[in-house]
C-alpha cells in the first residue's frame, strides 16, 4: 500500500507548508479520487507518491519502501506510474513503440521481453497498429492513451493521474475512464486528481483537500451528495446529484445521497409515479395528473 505518515512539505525557503501533517493509506487495487480547489496541494501530494518530491518532514512508504532512501527510487518509480495533465510533456520517443519501450528499456530488460511488453501495452489501450506512428500525429486522447501504455509496459502496481481528462473531447474522455476502470478491476491502484465530480463518483474513495490538508475522506455518495458544501469549495457537484438536490429543495420527496445514473433515474421515475397518482405511491395511475 501507499502509506503517508505526518507528511509536511515546504517549497524551498518559503516558511508556509504546502502540505501539513498528512496521514493517509491507499491500498493496492483501490481507486481514489482527490478533489479540492486550485492551489490546495493536490499535485504536490501525488508527486510524493513516486518520489518526484520528498518530505520536508514525515515519511512516505510505497509497499514499505521509503521515498527518503535513494536506493529505493528506481523500484518506487517502477511501482508507481504517473501521468501528468499534459501527456505531450511525457513523450520521449520518435515513434509510438519507441516511446512505450523507453521505460522497460531503462529497466534493463531483454529485447524480447521489451517487445512483448510494448505490444501488450498498446493492445490494452487500443493503439495496436500505431507502432510506427509519430506520437506528435496523435490526437490528445490518443496521446493520453500512449502515456498510459508507457506506464503499463513498466508493470506498475499503482497509476497516479493529474487531471487526465481535463483537455480531452467526450469520446476520448470516455475511453480513458473506461480503461482506468478496467485496470482497477485487474488489481492496479488508481489515484486520480479531478475537478469533474462525475468522474470522482466512479472512485471507491474521495479525498477532499483544502489549504494543504485532507479535510475529509470517505465514500463518494457520502461526500459528493453534500451539494452546498461542495459548492462552497468552488467545485461543481455531480450533475444528477445536484438535480435531485434541487428537486428536494423544491419540496419533492426524493433522496439526495445518490450519485450514479441508475439510482438517479430510479429516484426520478419514483417521483413521476408519485406525481401521477399521489394517493397510491409507487403505482402508476390512469390519469396523467399534472405531470
Amino acid at each position: 500500500m501507499i502509506q503517508i505518515h505526518n507528511l509536511t512539505f515546504t517549497y524551498g525557503p518559503d516558511p508556509s507548508p504546502v502540505l501539513k501533517d498528512l496521514n493517509l493509506c491507499i491500498d493496492k487495487g483501490e481507486h481514489v479520487a482527490i478533489i479540492g480547489p486550485n492551489g490546495c496541494g493536490k499535485t504536490t501530494l501525488i508527486r510524493h507518491f513516486n518520489a518526484l518530491l520528498r518530505p520536508s518532514s514525515g515519511e512516505v512508504l510505497i509497499d514499505h519502501l521509503s521515498t527518503r532512501d535513494p536506493r529505493n527510487l528506481l523500484e518506487i518509480r517502477r511501482r508507481v506510474g504517473m501521468i501528468f495533465q499534459n501527456p505531450t510533456n511525457q513523450i520521449v520517443g520518435m515513434s509510438v513503440e519507441e516511446d512505450v519501450a523507453f521505460g522497460p528499456g531503462n529497466l534493463g530488460l531483454p529485447a524480447d521481453e521489451i517487445r512483448h511488453r510494448v505490444d501488450e501495452a498498446l493492445s490494452k489501450v487500443g493503439l495496436s497498429g500505431f507502432q510506427t506512428r509519430s506520437p506528435h500525429t496523435l490526437s490528445g486522447g490518443q496521446k493520453q492513451l500512449l502515456a498510459l501504455a508507457g506506464l503499463l509496459a513498466m508493470a506498475p502496481q499503482y497509476i497516479v493521474l493529474d487531471e487526465p481528462t481535463s483537455s480531452l473531447d467526450p469520446v476520448a474522455n470516455e475511453n480513458v475512464l473506461a480503461l482506468l476502470q478496467e485496470l482497477k478491476c485487474q488489481g492496479l491502484g488508481i489515484v486520480q486528481i479531478t475537478h469533474n465530480m462525475d468522474e470522482a463518483a466512479l472512485a471507491d474513495r474521495v479525498l477532499v483537500m483544502n489549504h494543504g490538508e485532507i479535510i475529509t475522506d470517505g465514500k463518494p455518495a457520502d461526500i459528493l451528495s453534500q451539494v452546498d458544501w461542495i459548492k462552497s469549495l468552488g467545485l461543481a457537484p455531480p450533475r444528477l446529484t445536484e438535480l435531485l438536490w434541487l428537486l428536494h429543495h423544491n419540496g419533492e420527496d426524493v433522496r439526495t445521497n445518490i450519485i450514479g445514473l441508475e439510482g438517479a433515474l430510479e429516484e426520478i421515475m419514483h417521483l413521476l409515479i408519485q406525481l401521477r397518482n399521489p394517493t397510491q405511491p409507487g403505482v402508476p395511475g390512469k390519469a396523467a395528473g399534472h405531470v
